[in-house]
């Protein structure tokens, strides 16, 4: 059994691997910013779970240091870094404040929690640490310039964190979801200006539309850190659900100079139909 502490636990991908994790046998802290707005405690009293659900907001140092210097945090042997948020814009459009929240918590927020854990597991030798980043921190996305910044940060930083961990016994791995079914992605799905010049956001709206409603739901990521959490799964980096491999092998198939100029086609029908020729995926509104 081990102890995990899981970030942005409220919901979607973090509120089912805690379920997940805890109806496995583990001892879980769900952090979040609001755990009033969660039923996980109701849920882990109901099934007799080992599951604390506990405050914390990655963007925040003091909120930060303060779970990790609790008794709930103490003697973890696995960080999640879950915690995320999206938008969707082109660059122009995107402000420098939502930039600047984007990667305090999508990145920033990891760097926090690693540097609060990193102390503890380094003098035991042992421990987890798993990043979850995404298929956009391989990929780059038009109109989600922020988002996968953010991304790629979170990638380069684990292979970095790996690499200084790993002297003492650390592990680090990081996961690359492709398309999951979570609130992010659906239910709260930010949108991009209506007024843009930029057709890039309404192809991300339309790129959405056509997988997050039918695509897979977080137990498939769930699944996966489970696999990570005991030992199923080694490998540094694992892409999950059934989108993620092809995406990357495609975007793998083809030059920058190609990628760029798909991305690049400035009317939405023409990209639509070499999109769908290219991949099989048709993301055309319907007739």
């Amino acid at each position: 059994m081990a102890k995990i502490l899981i970030t942005g636990a409220s919901k979607g991908i973090g509120y089912d691997a805690a379920l997940t994790l805890a109806r496995a046998g583990h001892a879980v802290v769900a952090g979040m910013r609001n755990p009033k707005a969660c039923d996980l405690a109701d849920i882990a009293a109901g099934e007799s779970l080992s599951l604390t659900v506990a405050q914390l907001d990655v963007d925040d140092d003091a909120s930060v240091e303060r779970l990790f210097a609790s008794e709930a945090a103490t003697g973890l042997d696995v960080l999640i870094n879950n915690a995320g948020i999206l938008s969707i814009e082109a660059i122009e459009d995107e402000t420098i404040a939502q930039y600047q929240a984007i990667m305090n918590t999508n990145f920033l927020g990891v760097v926090r929690c690693c540097k609060a854990v990193l102390p503890s597991m380094r003098l035991r030798r042992s421990g987890l640490i798993i990043n979850i980043a995404s298929i956009a921190g391989q990929i780059s996305i038009f109109g989600q310039s922020a988002y996968v910044a953010s991304k790629f940060a979170v990638e380069g930083f684990s292979e970095a964190l790996a690499q200084e961990a790993g002297a003492f016994g650390v592990r680090v791995a990081v996961v690359e979801p492709g398309i999951i079914a979570t609130p992010m992605s659906v239910a709260n799905l930010p949108t991009p200006r209506p007024d843009s010049v930029y057709p890039h956001g309404a192809r991300m709206m339309a790129f959405y539309g056509a997988t997050a409603t039918s695509g897979p739901p977080p137990e498939v990521v769930s699944q996966t850190l489970k696999d990570i959490v005991e030992g199923v799964i080694t490998d540094f980096r694992t892409a999950t659900g059934p989108d993620a491999r092809p995406f990357l092998d495609l975007r793998a198939s083809m030059s920058a100079d190609e990628w760029i100029a798909l991305g690049a086609i400035p009317d939405n029908a023409a990209y639509f139909e070499r999109f769908l020729e290219i991949t099989g995926m048709d993301l055309r509104p319907p007739a």
